[in-house]
């Protein structure tokens, strides 16, 4: 955003351990006990046996992206917090008063919060909206083997979860046989931050569209499954050979 704007403030979300436990929780009553379970060993396998990959993938990225594009000014504040609608970080919104915000965290916000900048609250969602909602899109849409709905929405933020307005798709080649959810939901970002830059100068301006999504199917999917994770790495592999 520094590249193209007059970035203000970063907000750096430091989550307690108990927010995990939260999540932990609302899981469990959304899919019971035993799929908990389900999700809980995908956890525990993308530790030992996905985590490393992912990581070198994470700080390559990085590095070209260090090299790609000037450090962020001095003039920008920073502000380490333990959620993004703490008290100190609508304290900072209401102080800088921005135009635009980009929020990449996985956080409901407060009203407050969201509504802070003049033009609007985006997000860059991991998934096609309206039909792959929440946090986790592109993993169900792969397990789903729906390829053509594996990418990123870029959609302002609403009182709802990801059901505000939307402004763009985006897309990448990917490799599903050999990548990550993860590595290949980060690639529909960063494969396509030019084309997300020409967007939000267009927001910006005020000449941007959004795209009627009336009638599509809705729905919020959950954490990823073990026993869906495998079944679409065969499923790939079957594919690619």
């Amino acid at each position: 955003m520094a590249s193209f704007t007059d970035l203000a403030a970063i907000v750096v979300i430091c989550e307690p351990r108990a927010r995990l436990w939260q999540r932990s929780r609302r899981e469990i009553q959304r899919v019971g006990v035993l799929r908990f379970l389900d999700v809980l060993a995908f956890r525990i396998y993308y530790r030992f046996a996905l985590a490393g990959a992912d990581n070198a993938w994470s700080r390559a990225t990085l590095n070209d992206l260090f090299e790609r594009y000037s450090a962020v000014p001095a003039s920008c504040r920073v502000l380490e917090t333990p959620s993004p609608n703490s008290a100190e970080a609508l304290k900072l919104l209401q102080e800088i008063r921005p135009d635009l915000i980009v929020a990449r965290c996985k956080n409901i916000l407060r009203e407050q919060v969201f509504q802070a900048a003049s033009i609007g609250t985006f997000v860059m969602h991991p998934g096609v909206c309206p039909e792959y909602r929440n946090a986790h899109g592109c993993f169900w849409a792969l397990a789903r083997r729906d390829l053509g709905n594996v990418g990123m929405t870029l959609l302002r933020v609403d009182p709802g979860v990801d059901t505000g307005p939307v402004y763009g798709y985006y897309r990448c080649n990917f490799n599903e046989s050999r990548e990550s959810h993860i590595v290949i939901q980060n690639r529909v970002v960063f494969d396509n931050l030019d084309l997300l830059r020409a967007k939000f100068e267009e927001i910006l301006s005020g000449r941007a569209q959004t795209i009627d999504t009336t009638g599509r199917s809705s729905r919020a999917w959950g954490q990823p499954w073990l026993t869906s994770y495998l079944r679409w790495k065969r499923a790939a592999r079957r594919r690619s050979a």
